[in-house]
């Protein structure tokens, strides 16, 4: 399923999962239950979400709101890393969660001097602000959220309400250090309409910006958020829907044509070779990596200079995201040096179904056309079909193809 997140009154943290709220309620997808089951699973007690639909500029939208911490804790990122990890969350939701708090760490780390493994967070690290990345995270996982454009992001102007460093002038040092490379205006409201939680939501999930994509819409939600903002409605909408993933018009690399079945993307190779760190840091610097928002890492074995046996570890990122993760090799290996090569893969397009099988519906992907066509139903519905029947995961898997082959 593809989503385009409409942020024209900026984004939030509160508001983004909202619309993920609001737009699974039709079939349950993604619920309130769902939410706090997850926000159990943190430890944090006393905290529980509820939520109710507002008008906000004339628009109706969905409200969540979460009892405040009293006297929260400043959590570092250690800290918040082991409450994810120890979550019962489905991996997916895990991993977007984990890379969020990444990218926040490091955004402020960056602004205040220090180490991202030493960073407290303050507004962030308060427990309404856990819940909402985990919720949104989780969100995105449950409603199959697989390309999700977003517009344009408004930030707002002035200055902030007071914060743990003082009054802030808009956007905050951390938001803006999150949206770099990003495409930004102040909008159409003043105050802070785009939040540092917010920002480092956008930085990891949103796979490119611009227009809304070609798209059936199938599920629409509105989050609302707290005040009303003069001028325009304080509301996110997400749009969500089947189709196929944008394309762009970029020739290949060689100039050799594509079928009509393909889009370009650009991408940047990061390499380094390694020799001086054990296998076991290199698999730990990997997993980082990934979850930091690489593309894709893996290692290939290497004959290093005066017989050494060595590790060529590769980084596929996507090009905004170059920078920050060739710096996150240097911090993470030790490598004196990242080669660099700018590329293009080739992506053939796809679209995601939801289809009615034996057990309910499930999702599948559809790729390619002719003899290239191939249906695989998601591996997540395969897994939560296996675990509750009882049933072998490769006898779920052969079933739902045959459904999904029937139905597409």
């Amino acid at each position: 399923m593809i989503a385009y997140l409409d942020c024209a009154s900026g984004v939030s943290g509160d508001k983004f999962l909202a619309a993920l709220l609001d737009a699974g309620a039709a079939d349950q997808r993604f619920t309130l239950e769902h939410l706090n089951e997850a926000i159990a699973s943190l430890g944090l007690a006393g905290i529980e979400a509820s939520s109710a639909r507002v008008l906000r500029g004339g628009i109706s939208g969905l409200h969540i709101t979460m009892p405040a911490e009293e006297n929260p804790p400043h959590r570092h990122w250690q800290q918040i890393r082991t409450m994810l990890i120890e979550a019962k969350l489905p991996e997916g939701a895990r991993d977007r969660a984990l890379r969020a708090f990444e990218s926040l760490a490091r955004a402020e780390a960056t602004v205040h001097g220090a180490d991202p493994e030493s960073v407290h967070f303050h507004e962030v690290g308060a427990a309404d602000s856990i819940a909402d990345i985990v919720g949104v995270s989780l969100g995105l996982e449950l409603l199959g959220v697989e390309h999700l454009v977003c517009s344009t992001v408004a930030v707002g102007s002035g200055l902030t309400p007071r914060t743990a460093h003082g009054t802030l002038s808009v956007p905050a040092p951390a938001t803006l250090e999150l949206l770099a490379g990003a495409p930004i205006e102040s909008g159409s409201a003043t105050g802070e309409l785009t939040t540092p939680t917010g920002a480092a939501l956008v930085r990891v999930n949103a796979d490119a910006f611009g227009p809304m994509p070609a798209m059936v819409p199938s599920r629409i939600g509105y989050g609302a958020g707290t005040r009303e903002t003069p001028g325009m409605p304080n509301v996110l909408r997400l749009v969500m829907g089947h189709g196929l993933r944008p394309e762009t018009d970029a020739p290949s690399p060689t100039g050799d044509s594509t079928s009509e079945n393909d889009s370009h993307e650009p991408v940047v190779l990061l390499e380094t070779n390694l020799d001086h760190i054990a296998p076991e840091q290199i698999a730990f610097s990997a997993e980082e990596l990934l979850a930091a928002g690489a593309l894709d890492v893996w290692q290939s074995p290497a004959a290093m200079k005066k017989g050494r046996l060595g590790i060529e570890l590769r980084v596929l990122a996507r090009p905004a995201d170059a920078e920050r993760l060739a710096t996150a090799i240097h911090e993470l290996t030790g490598s004196l040096g990242v080669r660099r090569t700018e590329l293009k893969r080739t992506v053939l397009k796809r679209e995601i179904l939801e289809v009615r099988g034996p057990w309910g519906e499930f999702r599948v992907k559809v790729s390619g056309e002719g003899a290239s066509r191939r249906v695989r139903p998601e591996h997540d519905d395969i897994a939560r079909i296996a675990r509750t029947t009882g049933m072998p995961y490769h006898e779920v898997s052969r079933r739902l193809r045959e459904a999904a082959e029937d139905e597409s």
